[in-house]
């Protein structure tokens, strides 16, 4: 699995907000193995510092370095040169789980986004440049015509989460989920309710069950 950080975090945030901790049993089990890596393109977006044309342009070049580095990285670190993978991530993280599968569902076979945000034009002010509409599942996707990728996306999966308490945005994932089923791409939400913040609390109760329920 590789699971990306919350928005600007780095490679380390899942294990010190606990996310390892709470997988351990599985880990243990030998049933996952877990790799993340910083989120350079979202730490840029939230810094301010650079204008949306960059963050765009940015975006595309962390995607080309999943795709070209770390998933290389990881099948040899697995041994097996074509293993299919979970990518996973909470709130922005889960931007980048929805991206990297719809992008390359030759890779990734399953996504698990947790209170995502994936309307980052809007939270983030980005315009709608040709680099920023193919970085963004919400903008490509319904544009996505009959062919290979739209093929291999029709076998894969998203799992979309929420909680219903502080700072969560459900609507963000329903309108996920009617673009993903209007291409046949499978996908399911799941409400954890009112007692659910748009906080690692929350991620760290859903994770572990989807996973146990996944492998």
């Amino acid at each position: 699995m590789l699971l990306f950080p919350t928005a600007g975090g780095d490679a380390e945030e899942i294990e010190r907000f606990l996310m390892i901790k709470v997988l351990m049993p599985l880990l243990e089990a030998g049933k996952i193995k877990v790799y993340s890596v910083d989120s350079i393109a979202c730490r840029a977006l939230l810094s301010g510092d650079h204008g949306p044309r960059h963050c765009a342009w940015l975006m595309n070049q962390f995607d080309a370095f999943l795709h070209h580095e770390v998933v290389p990285a990881i099948r040899t670190d697995c041994n097996v040169a074509d293993i299919e993978m979970i990518s996973a991530g909470a709130s922005i993280g889960a931007f980048n789980a929805l991206a990297v599968l719809t992008r390359h569902p030759d890779i990734f076979k399953t996504a698990i986004c947790l209170s995502g945000s994936f309307d980052l034009d809007r939270l983030m002010r980005m315009e709608v440049t040709p680099e920023f509409y193919f970085s963004s599942p919400l903008h490509f996707l319904p544009n996505l015509g009959d062919g290979e990728q739209l093929r291999l996306l029709r076998q894969r999966f998203v799992l979309l989460a929420h909680g219903e308490g502080r700072y969560e945005d459900p609507e963000q994932n329903w309108r996920i989920a009617r673009i993903l089923g209007a291409k046949g791409i499978p996908n399911r939400v799941d409400s954890w309710g009112p007692e659910y913040d748009h906080d690692w609390m929350t991620w760290r109760a859903m994770l572990p069950k989807y996973l146990e329920q996944l492998v």
